[in-house]
């Protein structure tokens, strides 16, 4: 699908309204008078075979009767219509439409079908429609309101996006009453094409946009989503209010790793991973954007706060707390220097108080002296109207003061008529300000997680000790026993040999189908024992007295086969099929849970956290989406109450987190090779004398209609494109898709780049790359983007000689490529082989053209361009080359013909 389409949807040459009408009340009517009214002064075709005129425009009988193509079509019939006119639209060559008419699958199965001819319709085509069933679209910088809207909104840098009509109408009167202007004003409807990841991918891209909001009810092609919001979350603040929180979701699963994972706990968890910050209310959503877009991030969370009253300070300072933060502590410089301004009775703490008779010039000084100090990370500057006090000129004296911020300052001007002006001296001015101590602190705390998770997607993640190996043959037979049963359950055995499979350690469990086989067993393993039911039909053993715990002899193993099969035969007739035995663990440290389900939206949705019989009481778990590095797996355990023990408390010894990390990676890569795991259950997940063990495991097959890995949300590491080869003069390279644990190998290549490599590749001069390019560089989206590394690891270290990456755009028709090599390297062949190899995953992604721009003093470049046979172009008025290669056209083997002598032609251009 075409994104160069969206934007004509956006910025149309000419609209083409279809069921345009004069009749009041009409949709038709409503639609022409509102591109009319909000100053739309391009063509607009009216389009009704029951009308000559319209609002003094001629009216065409159908699309194919319009003079010229517009760009958009604005469709408001019957909804039974929209099929044929999108036919007719496509036929004629418009771009897109907006189908406004209601009655699609919200109405149930004959609606569905409507919606479902229109998707046959546009398939395999570049026309984009939204909706149906939508409010409309408002481009306020193009003067496009083509809907429902009654009036045209203010311009701004703010682009919304709704699936809600009704929540359109509430919000664009609550943005007129705030003053709150837009880029973009979206409503999606049903979703039938263009969904939240496409508009995403488009906003992204526009630099009128400062900020994406979003009002959600769900989310459809998630993997989409997902990939586009971690891709633009980086560079501009994407904000969402996810209405419909539920635990209807939780209520069917069968394990407690089910129970855990309710389906507002992943949207959580979802947008976390995305960058996307999640809002509980429109002020937050507005309050929210607006303060992101006016202040730099802080640097901590030491937020200072000044104020002419005692009340607001500590209703402040309590909100603060609400979020687990105290105010900052004031240095005993800062204190010397407000003694020195300010009365002997002031409050000499934060929150600042400096008195009911504050006058402007205390505030300023007051202001001035804490924009200095160190330890404070953001100013809240609140003031109440006294009868002293004034809140214009105070307003005024501060406005030209806190321009000068280096981090977050912002103002609380209580009360009504008498702040009102100060609050707009400051919008004004460009400084956010709020009518409550409690909605600015929430505004503060808002912009703090959004630059902590920056921060956090810009971290490199180490490496593991060791090599990660799975036995995947052992694995997918043991997935296979599941498939093959009715309920899908594995037996604890079973599981436990598919957790070894994947190097998650067990307490190892053998079956006993008579009681003197398990004495036997339990001689061989040593006393004291454990014994349990062995079952594929029962989830939950102790529930029914199938756990017998501390067996320490032979009678004592005969009287628990007994007791657990009586107990289970009577409550469970016919599905006693033995015990199984295990060695009892001394001494417990800790009892932690981890396991994963699949949710029908995300996917596999990993869970850790408090295991053992209070797990679902207690309820401390993080969840994640797989698939996990170490940073993942380690924020993922930091997410737990139970963290603070794990990593020392008092007398509990530090654990070793790595043995954690490993475990949770190791499941994340399980459930990521099989879509046919649903669940899997590993409680307890035992800690003993600094050993992780998992003691008993559950994991539930089922027939998954997706294969790995596209049933993820989130694009794994493709291993498939891993090779080995033997390059004349270097010797044997791994040649592998990058890993974000390979910035510091990337780090050490750069610094030994030539200046002229370095400027080749980059297009300026740099002594080293700044860390957000470093994390850019090795954190990639393997659904849109592939860099291939070559790395010699014949040292006993490894070392990257060289990069090449593809780029697609946001129609993944087109791509741009880049090849750097280190100097020593260079002409050896590598370029070309990791070029090649990138081009065949272009290629697996239907890509139709890679190109790039290079410089005319790179010769070895474009060498290796004519030997691939890349059309290359001399762009005489911009001073460098263009090279493109067309995959519909290129053949396979792209590594022969790089060394060969077929040399592409030279196109000049002036």
């Amino acid at each position: 699908m075409s994104s160069m389409n969206l934007e004509k949807l956006f910025a149309p040459g000419s609209v083409a309204v279809v069921g345009a009408s004069e009749k009041p009340g009409s949709a038709g009517a409503a639609v022409i008078g509102n591109l009319v009214g909000g100053g739309f002064t391009r063509h607009i075709y009216p389009v009704n075979p029951h009308s000559g005129e319209i609002f003094g425009r001629k009216a065409y009988q159908s699309v194919k009767d319009l003079p010229e193509t517009p760009d958009l079509a604005v469709i408001a019939t019957p909804i039974h219509t929209v099929p044929g006119i999108v036919k007719s639209c496509m036929e004629k060559g418009l771009c897109g439409a907006v189908v406004l008419s209601a009655g699609g699958k919200e109405t149930g199965e004959k609606g569905a079908a409507i919606e479902s001819e229109i998707c046959r319709t546009i398939r395999n085509s570049d026309f984009r429609v939204i909706g149906p069933n939508c409010f409309g679209i408002i481009s306020p910088r193009d003067d496009l309101n083509a809907g429902f809207a009654g009036w045209m909104p203010k311009k701004g840098g703010m682009a919304f996006i709704s699936q809600s009509g009704a929540i359109c109408r509430a919000i664009l009167d609550f943005a007129a009453r705030e003053h709150i202007g837009f880029s973009y004003f979206v409503s999606l409807g049903s979703m039938l094409d263009v969904d939240f990841g496409d508009m995403i991918d488009y906003l992204g891209g526009d630099p009128s946009v400062g900020s994406i909001v979003m009002y959600i009810e769900n989310l459809c092609r998630i993997r989409n989503f997902m990939s586009a919001a971690r891709a633009v979350s980086r560079i501009k603040p994407i904000i969402a209010l996810k209405s419909g929180r539920s635990a209807a979701g939780a209520a069917a699963a069968v394990s407690h790793t089910g129970a855990l994972t309710g389906e507002d706990a992943i949207y959580d968890a979802a947008f976390k991973r995305a960058g996307i910050i999640r809002v509980n209310t429109f002020a937050e959503l507005f309050d929210c954007a607006e303060f992101i877009g006016k202040q730099p991030g802080p640097k901590g969370h030491g937020l200072a706060i000044v104020t002419n009253a005692g009340g607001p300070g500590i209703m402040a300072a309590d909100a603060l707390w609400d979020y687990g933060f105290p105010p900052a502590a004031l240095s005993l410089d800062t204190l010397k220097k407000m003694d020195a301004i300010l009365p002997p009775h002031w409050s000499r703490s934060n929150p600042v108080d400096i008195l009911d008779d504050a006058a402007p010039d205390r505030y300023v000084q007051c202001v001035d002296i804490l924009m200095q100090a160190k330890e404070v990370d953001g100013l809240l500057i609140m003031l109440v109207p006294h009868a002293v006090a004034e809140p214009e000129m105070t307003a005024r004296d501060l406005a030209d003061l806190l321009k000068k911020r280096s981090y977050p300052v912002f103002t609380a001007w209580l009360g009504g008529s008498d702040a009102e002006t100060g609050r707009a001296i400051f919008n004004k001015a460009g400084i956010p300000t709020f009518d409550s101590p409690e909605r600015a602190v929430r505004a503060f705390m808002d912009l703090y997680h959004y630059s902590r998770n920056i921060e956090t997607l810009q971290q490199v993640p180490r490496k593991l000790p060791g090599r990660l190996s799975f036995d995947h043959v052992a694995a997918r037979q043991l997935v296979d026993i599941g498939r093959g049963r009715k309920n899908g359950l594995l037996t604890e055995t079973e599981a436990k040999q598919l957790l070894a499979a994947y190097g998650i350690p067990v307490n190892k469990t053998e079956v006993a189908t008579d009681a003197e086989q398990a004495v036997q067993v339990a001689q061989g393993i040593g006393y004291p024992v454990v014994m349990k039911i062995h079952s594929s039909c029962i989830v939950h053993k102790s529930d029914v007295g199938g756990v017998v715990l501390d067996i320490r002899e032979d009678e004592g193993v005969r009287a628990a086969f007994e007791r657990i099969r009586q107990s289970v035969t009577f409550q469970y007739p016919g599905s006693f099929a033995g015990v199984g035995v295990q060695k009892m663990l001394p001494r417990r440290d800790f009892e932690l849970i981890a396991g994963s389900r699949t949710d029908k939206d995300f996917g596999p949705v990993l869970l850790f956290g408090l295991g053992g019989v209070l797990t679902e009481v207690l309820k401390d778990r993080s969840i994640a989406l797989p698939p996990l590095n170490r940073l993942l797996a380690r924020q993922m355990i930091e997410g737990t109450l139970i963290w603070r023990l794990l990593n020392g408390y008092r007398n509990y010894q530090a654990v070793d987190v790595s043995q954690l990390e490993s475990i949770l990676i190791r499941l994340s890569h399980m459930v990521s090779d099989f879509a046919e795991i649903a669940e899997v259950d590993i409680n307890p997940l035992l800690i003993n004398e600094g050993r992780v063990i998992a003691v008993d495991a559950r994991v539930s097959i089922a027939t998954s209609f997706v294969e790995a890995p596209l049933h993820l949300v989130i694009s794994p590491y493709p291993n498939q494109y891993e090779d080995q080869i033997d390059i004349e003069g270097v010797g044997r390279l791994t040649v592998r898709p990058i890993r974000p644990e390979d910035a510091p190998l990337l780090e050490e290549m750069f610094s030994v780049l030539s200046l002229t490599s370095v400027y080749y590749r980059f297009f300026n001069i740099m002594k080293r790359l700044p860390h957000h390019m470093l994390a850019r560089y090795t954190q990639i989206d393997y659904d849109r983007e592939i860099a291939m590394v070559a790395i010699d690891s014949s040292g006993g270290s490894e070392k990257m000689l060289g990069v090449s990456r593809v780029i697609a755009d946001g129609s993944m028709k087109s791509a741009e490529f880049a090849v750097v090599v280190a100097d020593q390297w260079q002409g050896k062949g590598i370029g070309a082989v990791l070029l090649s190899r990138c081009l065949d995953f272009a290629q697996s992604k239907n890509i139709q053209k890679i190109w790039a721009v290079v410089m005319p003093g790179n010769t070895k470049m474009l060498a290796m361009a004519k030997k691939m046979n890349f059309d290359i172009k001399y762009h005489h008025s911009r001073g460098e080359y263009e090279l493109t290669l067309d995959l519909r056209r290129s053949g396979k083997n792209r590594e022969c013909r790089a060394g060969s002598d077929n040399v592409g032609a030279v196109q000049e251009i002036g």
